[in-house]
Parts: C-alpha cells; structure tokens; sequence
C-alpha cells in the first residue's frame, strides 16, 4: 500500500488492493478474492464487470463521453423519460454525485418557497443519525456532529428533529419551513427504518404548511430496496427524490426528481459541468434496463427475505441484536462495538467484505445481482464469526457479560 502515500488519507483503507471484479466477487494482483457485500457502498447495483453495462460504457465512450449542457443531449432526454415514466416525477436534473443531488434539491425547495411564499420561508427541517453528504449544505442538514465538527460554523436554515418522532417534527415545522429532507432508510446512520406512521405524518405536515417533502434515496434508490425506489413500497409519494449511488452501476451520477409543479430551478439558477453527460447516461440506461424489470425487482425482494430472516437467526445468538434495514440493504446490529469490530475483522479474514458503520451495526448491501449461493457463503462466514467470537452453539443466547469477555 505505499504507491498511496501520496493519495490524501481523508479515509481509513483496509489493507486490500483490488484490481479486478467479477459479478460479486474482488481480486487483487496476489491472487486473492473477496466476496463484496458491501458493493461500493450500494453503488455497483448490478456487480462487477456487468456485460449490459460494461457494453454500454464501451459503445458510448466510443461515440462522445462529454459535450457540455449548453447543447441537447439525446440520450440524457430519453433517461430522463425512463425515470419518469418509472416514477411519480415529471423533471429530472442530472449531476454527478449523492450530495450533489441533495444540493440541488435544497435550491429547488428554497427557490420554490422564495416565489411562492417569499425569502422568509427557507428553513429545511432535517433528523439525527441522518447522512445527506459532505459538500456544505448536505452537511448542514446532515443531523450528526460528527460530521460536521472542525468544519463549522454550518450554514444557517437548518432544524433538526430525532428521526422518528414525529411529535418533534410537527414542534420544528411552520410556516417557515420550506422543505424537509428525510432518508426513508436511514443508511449510514445505522440502517434505521422510519416507524410506522412516521412518513405519512411528514407527508400531512408538508402539505399543511406548504414544504416540500423531500426523500433522500441516494442509498436507497435504484432498485435497492427491491422498489426501483423505496418510496414506492411505502405508500407516501414525496414532492423531491434525490438518487445516485448504484444509479450509474459504479459510474458516477445523480439525479434530482421533482415534480411539474415543483420545478422552479431556471437558466441561471443551477447547473453541473459534467451532470447528464452522455457517457454517465449510457450506464444509467443500462442500468435502468435491467434493476426497472419487476421480476429483477421481484427477485430482489425474495433474495432480501432470505438475507434477513437467516440474519434474524444470527442475530438471536447475541442479547439485545436486531435486524434492520429492506431488500438488500440490511444491518445486523450487535449493540457491542468490541463484538461487531471483531466480526466485521474476522469475515474480512475469511475474505468476505462488509462494513461497520455507528460502530455497532454491520451492513451489507451486496450486487442486486447476487446469486443465493453467495447468500450462504456471506451467511456461514457471518456464522463461524458469531460461533467463534460467542462461543455457543447455534440458537442459545448468552449473557451480555460473556459476549462482552469473549471480544475482549
């Protein structure tokens, strides 16, 4: 790993090198092999090396990669059309990244309210333990401060409330609000699910008091959750949806949805160098004709189902461990950051990759294209872990105490 000293250390890198994949599968130039469950962190949505999009990457990069907005792009018009016609939105605004997404979607929310209601409604009202991104203002709403100390002071209009408490929420909202930004899925918080009733509550109270609703599905969109987007098997439909991630399939992209009346971005008001270029909607085509399949989708869910209810069984080994998360986003959490360390370093070992994330909650969020065989193999690997580091046989639970001196 030295040919990296001169790459800024703004990450902690385990030490592997890959330099090849293949559907779920890593390899470095040793030779060794990993199984990625954790897929880019959501992004690489059909795996590694996909033929449909690595053809599409090809063929296009062959005819015209960038040509700048100033011109009609056909190929970002017809995705465009894609995500709409799949979609409750009738506008899309394409740029590059999650955060980029999020960037845009707190212009328009801001913008709308400016010519409707007028400069004093622009507040946006956020929740704890959510993550929107890293450029200022995705920070500013991101509810966690260990994010966002040593980079202060944040940029004014923002409110939190805890995620999930919609009592709070309807104490933060008024008729200064104009937007609330939520993840329905919360990911790099810990995988947390909005409880029943909690969406739906937001929905009533954007609507009383003239916000917008604003989905972050950056982690959760583009087939994750076995919906092309969570919000569609959730029964609430929000004014603004930002995506990303596994959008491009491991090309970088992000979109911003918005509905016709909504739409209040005009020439001059935002723009991105390299948004909707036709390479990056090359991949979004393709990726989109493949995770837009409801039987693809369909699948997804039930190779979810298998996921969480074999997770469930783990999780019933350790006191307190649960579950969360939908489709193929999922976190174990053990409760124990000794106990969920020495997992996460012991599935590393057996070659298995997943992540660690609030230092407690395991994620995996494989290819949506992962066979059940490599299922079993994420879930016997996970197994062993658990045998070794609990020291029980399988189904008996133990006391706290005793996982907690079997890390240490």
């Amino acid at each position: 790993m030295s040919g990296m000293k001169a790459v800024m250390e703004t990450y902690k890198r385990m030490k592997i090198a890959p330099t090849k994949g293949k559907g779920s599968w890593l390899f470095d130039e040793a030779g060794n092999q990993y199984l990625d469950f954790i897929a880019g962190i959501a992004t690489n949505s059909l795996g590694h090396g996909h033929p449909a999009l690595v053809e599409a990457i090809r063929e296009q990069a062959g005819e015209l990669i960038h040509c700048s907005n100033l011109y009609e792009i056909p190929l970002q018009a017809e995705v465009a059309e894609m995500l709409t016609e799949a979609t409750d939105f009738d506008k899309v605004f394409f740029c590059n990244s999650g955060t980029e997404a999020v960037e845009a979607a707190i212009k328009l929310a801001r913008k709308h309210a400016y010519d409707t209601r007028g400069p004093e409604k622009n507040e946006v009202l956020a929740f704890t333990k959510s993550f929107h991104g890293r450029t200022y203002g995705s920070l500013s709403a991101t509810g966690q401060a260990t994010y966002q100390d040593a980079f202060g002071p944040m940029l004014p209009g923002f409110v939190y409330a805890p995620f999930g408490d919609l009592e709070a929420a309807k104490t933060a909202i008024g008729p200064q609000t104009a937007a609330v930004l939520v993840e329905p899925i919360q990911g790099e918080g810990g995988i947390n699910i909005a409880p029943e009733g909690f969406l739906q509550g937001l929905r009533e109270l954007c609507d009383e008091h003239g916000a917008l609703l604003i989905f972050d599905e950056v982690q959760t969109g583009a087939g994750r959750t076995g919906h092309l987007y969570a919000y569609q098997g959730m029964g609430v439909v929000p004014d603004v949806l930002t995506s990303a991630k596994g959008l491009g399939g491991g090309m970088p992209v992000g979109a911003m949805l918005t509905r016709e009346e909504y739409a209040a971005l005009a020439p001059g008001n935002h723009g991105s160098t390299f948004g909707g270029n036709p390479l990056a909607m090359a991949a979004v085509k393709a990726v989109l004709g493949v995770v837009g399949d409801p039987v693809f989708l369909e699948e997804v869910r039930f190779k979810g189902a298998i996921l969480t209810n074999a997770l469930r069984m783990i999780a019933g080994r350790v006191p307190n461990a649960e579950v969360r998360g939908e489709g193929l986003l999922l976190g174990l959490d053990l409760k124990d950051p000794d106990l969920a360390n020495a997992i996460f370093q012991k599935c590393l070992e057996e070659g298995v990759l997943v992540n660690l994330i609030g230092g407690t909650t395991i994620r995996l969020a494989p290819p949506l294209t992962v066979t059940k065989t490599e299922i079993r193999h994420c879930l016997d690997t996970l197994r062993a872990a658990v045998d070794e580091l609990v020291g029980v046989p399988f189904g008996v639970l133990v006391p706290a105490a005793e996982v907690h001196s079997a890390v240490a």
